[in-house]
């Protein structure tokens, strides 16, 4: 019995237990049979050896291949035991690492994945092998709960947790007893004069674990933000904050300075908020670049990373989300060899990635392309950048004056905040230039009126404005795990009032795999609203614009509302009609058109 119950899985045995439940075909059997010496050679796990091969699983139809993941699956459903996928964003570090020792981890090829006051969860790839789970019992006074996860898993994120932990561990202790209190409270610490060195090589490494791990994980920002006693790590991924890691305060301030260190900031100014930029690679090789923000905060300096990977800029328009009929709008308003065009929308909606995949694709060796911004968000050696710089009243205003001079085509100007950015950018415009901004609208037609407001005169829009763009960004389905599902008539409609739009025979849901990490949506899209200038716009705008007559004429003329773009990616099966009444705003019509 006991023999029975430490039996390790072979990958004969595993190979006729897949051949019986019909997972492998005769052929692929017979293949899988004459690997068993290769399994010998490589010492890898029967499981990880049968994933590579790349067999189809011969239940499912189309090409689903047997890979380590759907092994485990079928094994944990076969041993009545849970399948669990390893999540790091779900997982707290620093409790799984204080649980077991590292050297305990490694014998028995075994990861704890969650702690809690009772019960101990184990992640182990060999269902028949228990005699470590009594050990373990003894040691952490915890029942403990066995689940079946990857080896490759397991074997990897032990590296990762334990590497992770051990730098920590011997960064506080390099630095115990520090401070991290500077502006809201005073203390006084007699004899801690040492202060955290931003090069050890323990915050090093903690430095290069945080990004690579940012870089796996598609994270958009990276915030570190101090507290009393901690300093939280977050990521952004497909536009939602997950925490990450809870770094001891001491080692947080160390790991900020490193980051500073890196970016070239002033390591010993903290009392006021600085920018700068970072490159660095990814585990891949490939560029990636960090724009740095700090923030003095109660408990010390706050930072952010906001994460611009450069293969943004070579997306397609269709990828971006553009719908035919707006890629057609965008591109003619954008062939115009002078005139303003504005893209409008919140900060983090995309229109940074808009305006830049669309210079780049104007940006032809018979043009010159100047940008003036704040802060420059992706050196592109297609264009001449410059930064504004207010501590040499280098403002947008000026910057354009200066670019005037320089021979341009085309301009793009980061964003028109005041009158004098306004007349200068609508000047520029009025004597051949191409001239795109941004501003902080909610939709299309607020653009005009949000002009009239800064006090530029209503000739001078209808003479200059080619149009206005508004965009948002909704997260889009897995395409590994969304699942088909009914229609809810009343949200349906209340998305897409006031058009009468057919309400499509079944939408999809989000469900959740290990691709998505469980959450359902997988990476971004757009959602757009293009406003061209039309004979009957332009009549409309006068000092006392109506916003709602502005509407409804630019959709008598075809222009969709974010809803009703979004409607159309909800019905082609893209993403959710919750996720797109997120971000879109409600359409209020007089009457509907």
């Amino acid at each position: 019995m006991q023999a029975t119950a430490e039996r390790t899985l072979t990958l004969t045995t595993l190979v006729e237990e897949l051949r019986r439940d019909g997972l492998l075909n005769d052929d692929d059997h017979h293949l899988a049979q004459t690997i068993r010496r290769k399994a010998d050679e490589t010492g890898l796990h029967a499981l990880t050896v049968l994933a590579r091969q790349g067999y189809r699983d011969s239940r499912a139809t189309g090409s689903k291949v047997l890979t380590e993941h759907a092994l485990v699956d079928w094994l944990a459903e076969r041993e009545g035991m849970q399948s669990y996928a390893i999540d790091p964003l779900e997982i707290n570090v620093s409790a799984v690492t204080d649980v077991m020792s590292y050297a305990f981890s490694e014998r028995h090829q075994i990861l704890v994945v969650k702690v809690g006051v009772d019960e101990v969860t184990v992640a182990c790839s060999e269902p028949h092998v228990t005699a470590w789970v009594s050990d373990l019992e003894h040691v952490t006074r915890r029942r403990v709960t066995r689940v079946l996860s990857s080896p490759e898993d397991i074997r990897r994120y032990r590296v990762e947790f334990y590497q992770l932990a051990n730098s920590v561990s011997r960064a506080r202790k390099d630095h115990s007893g520090i401070s991290s209190v500077q502006n809201l409270e005073s203390m006084l610490e007699l004899g801690k004069a040492k202060a955290p060195d931003a090069n050890d090589e323990h915050i090093v490494n903690i430095v290069d674990w945080l990004l690579q791990y940012a870089f796996d994980q598609r994270a958009s920002d990276i915030h570190l933000e101090p507290r009393r006693e901690i300093t939280h790590v977050r990521f952004r991924i497909d536009g939602v904050l997950h925490n990450v890691y809870e770094l001891p305060a001491e080692v947080g301030m160390a790991v900020i300075a490193r980051v500073k260190s890196l970016g070239r900031m002033n390591i010993a100014e903290k009392r006021k908020p600085q920018d700068s930029r970072l490159k660095t690679k990814t585990p891949e090789g490939d560029e990636v670049e960090l724009r740095l923000s700090t923030l003095p905060t109660a408990f010390g300096e706050k930072m952010v990373m906001r994460v611009f990977d450069p293969q943004v800029l070579m997306r397609s328009f269709s990828e971006m989300g553009f719908a035919k009929e707006d890629r057609r709008r965008w591109a003619e308003m954008t062939s115009n060899n002078h005139g303003i065009i504005f893209v409008t929308g919140p900060t983090g909606s995309g229109k940074t990635t808009t305006l830049y995949s669309t210079l780049r694709q104007l940006a032809t060796p018979e043009v010159n392309v100047s940008t003036i911004e704040d802060p420059i968000e992706m050196v592109e050696p297609a264009f001449n950048q410059m930064q504004v710089n207010p501590a040499i009243d280098l403002s947008f205003a000026t910057g354009v004056r200066a670019l005037l001079r320089q021979d341009p085509d085309i301009i793009m100007v980061g964003e028109v905040r005041d009158l004098e950015t306004a007349e200068i950018a609508v000047q520029a415009a009025l004597t051949g230039h191409l001239v795109l901004s941004t501003l902080h609208t909610n939709d299309a037609p607020s653009a005009f009126t949000r002009l009239l407001e800064l006090g530029l005169p209503a000739y001078l829009i209808r003479s200059s404005v080619i149009g206005v763009m508004a965009q948002r960004l909704v997260r889009t389905l897995c395409p590994h795990c969304k699942t088909q599902q009914p229609v809810d008539e009343k949200a349906w409609k209340q998305l897409t009032a006031p058009w009468l739009v057919k309400t499509p025979a079944h939408i999809y849901g989000p469900k959740g795999c290990l691709e998505c990490r469980g959450t359902g949506y997988l990476g971004r899209m757009g959602i757009y609203e293009v406003m061209p200038m039309s004979e009957t716009v332009d009549v409309l705008i006068t000092e006392n614009t109506d916003h709602q007559k502005l509407r409804q004429a630019a959709m008598k003329e075809g222009m969709h509302s974010l809803r009703l773009s979004g409607a159309h990616k909800v019905a082609a099966g893209m993403t959710t009609i919750a996720e797109v009444m997120r971000v879109a705003p409600v359409t209020k019509l007089n009457n509907h058109s």
